[in-house]
């Protein structure tokens, strides 16, 4: 383009020449007739003819130099103008350029987009694409429906920054000792790197390997960030490891285990495995994938903590992974509920449109409903899908066989009823009080609400209850979603007798009341209407 151009104006330059060249012959001839006129002693008397046609061919000559200017006036104009054309032409060749170019990079994961992920045909049927949150970073065309941590809009993200003014914590791997326990903290991450603390919700649990077969159903539908503590002393340490090994890589949804999850291992300083790898090379070698999974088909009867008699320290896991959460909203709960999908991205936009036109300032959590649901169907993904299940009594609220108040939620019948809504909301505002004094709620909450006492056992039963304690005296306010719920995996539990557990659960029951009960007491004070 530039060559072209360089040869128009050379063009020009060589036709201005030619025509000065051309003007100034007619002036030298001119101007010798004239000399010789002038120079000569005698003054010559010409006809009138002769006089006429000096005089017109003077006229002739300034007519055609009038002339060759019009044309080398048009000449540059012409130029002039094809010079115009060519640069619109390039300036349009250009935003096409960049217009393709901006195409290509909202093809491309940006740090904006790394929280989106593709989804799969079937799953996407069943999910808005809205839900999306994250991005499969490795370029795994294995899909499966997710949410973004986030398609949020900047102005969403911009109010929950100010709203939430929390701040962001670091993303690294390191070793450290709490009480009794090693913990690996941060071992495995996941691909999603640091999160800003507004952005998302992070799903905090705990397990042992033998309960990993959870965590999949639970990707597909929380879509999010999930932090997960799992317990592995002595000799369960490399099972765990190669199941989370096979749960990385050698699955179809594997991609939503590397994107969201993040491992975290401990086990007492009594019974430290044999060998523990540097962060940085325990997932070497790769897991043989034609192989079964260590926890497919496992039983509690095969661990080593089973052999070894030890206790599940289910709070020392609770407190591990929500400790490690990088988001301020976090939901702590148990790897076999599953949320109904779209809940993040729905919280959040409530907790956007809500800003601080809350009732009162009373310190807060967001309690979810929970129910069972019989083996023979499918997690229900909706309110209505779940109020059929319901009516049809395939589902039950959660333990209504087992201990009806402690999971038993206010206004638990009208909610039930109510109808599904597009967003999410406040249904109901509730206390742990009267009927709901021994109320275990699993709520979206924060690092700022009181821990687990890692003192209690799961065998023990009872580990939620101090906990809730300190939530009463502190006088929550228990806002209770609408719309979302937790579902325990298939399966109806009823009571059974198991005399080695009422035995530690007797244990438990003079812990918490000649120990922690008292210290409670002394820590957050007392309020009439609370109890452990």
């Amino acid at each position: 383009m530039i060559t072209r151009r360089n040869w128009l104006l050379r063009c020009s330059i060589f036709a201005n020449v030619i025509v000065l060249l051309y003007i100034c012959s007619h002036v030298m001839i001119g101007n010798n007739n004239s000399n010789n006129i002038s120079g000569s002693n005698a003054f010559f008397i010409q006809p009138s003819s002769n006089q006429q046609s000096t005089q017109r061919s003077q006229a002739q000559l300034y007519q055609e130099e009038q002339e060759l200017a019009s044309i080398l006036h048009n000449k540059e104009l012409e130029l002039q103008k094809h010079l115009k054309m060519q640069e619109m032409q390039n300036s349009e060749n250009t935003k096409i350029k960049e217009s393709d170019n901006v195409k290509l990079s909202e093809q491309l994961p940006d740090e904006e987009s790394r929280f989106e992920i593709p989804t799969d045909q079937s799953s996407l049927q069943q999910q808005q694409k809205s839900d999306v949150l994250f991005t499969d970073t490795n370029g795994n065309n294995n899909n499966n429906n997710s949410e973004l941590f986030s398609t949020q809009s900047n102005d969403l993200e911009t109010k929950l920054k100010n709203i939430l003014n929390c701040h962001t914590k670091d993303y690294e791997p390191y070793v450290e000792q709490r009480g009794d326990f090693w913990v690996l903290k941060n071992y495995i991450r996941a691909e999603h790197g640091e999160l800003k603390c507004y952005e998302t919700i992070t799903y905090t649990t705990h397990a042992d390997f033998t309960f990993l077969d959870n965590l999949i159903p639970l990707l597909e539908r929380w879509n999010a960030p999930v932090s997960i503590a799992l317990h592995a002393p002595g000799s369960d340490f490399l099972p765990t490891i190669n199941s989370i090994k096979y749960l990385r890589d050698c699955l179809p949804e594997s991609n939503l285990v590397r994107q969201f999850v993040t491992f975290h291992i401990y086990f007492s300083s009594k019974h430290v495995p044999k060998v523990v790898p540097k962060y940085d090379k325990v997932l070497f070698p790769s897991f043989n994938c034609s192989l079964n999974p260590p926890f497919f088909n496992a039983t509690s009867a095969q661990l080593y903590k089973t052999q070894k008699k030890l206790l599940y320290p289910v709070n020392v896991g609770r407190n591990i992974a929500r400790d490690a959460a990088m988001t301020h909203f976090i939901l702590a709960s148990d790897i076999e509920l599953y949320p109904n999908p779209g809940l993040v991205r729905k919280f959040l936009e409530m907790i956007a449109r809500k800003g601080d036109s809350w009732e009162n300032n009373n310190p807060r959590v967001f309690p979810l409903s929970i129910f069972e649901v019989d083996s023979t169907v499918a997690v229900p993904r909706d309110k209505t899908e779940l109020q059929e299940l319901l009516r049809t009594n395939k589902a039950i609220p959660f333990h209504k066989r087992v201990c009806a108040s402690c999971h038993g939620v206010p206004k638990s019948k009208e909610w039930m009823a109510a109808n599904e809504t597009e967003d999410l909301g406040v249904f109901h505002v509730g206390k742990r009080t009267g009927f709901f004094v021994h109320w275990e709620p699993i709520f979206v909450g924060t690092n700022v609400d009181p821990h687990y006492d890692e003192r209690l056992s799961w065998e023990g039963k009872s580990d939620k209850m101090t906990q809730g304690y300190a939530l009463c005296v502190l006088d929550y306010d228990f806002h209770i979603l609408d719309n979302a719920f937790l579902v325990h995996k298939p399966g109806i539990k009823v009571l059974k007798k198991d005399p080695k557990r009422a035995v530690l659960a007797a244990k438990t029951n003079q812990l918490i009341k000649k120990i922690i009960y008292p210290e409670l007491q002394v820590l957050y004070g007392t309020r009439k209407g609370c109890a452990v």
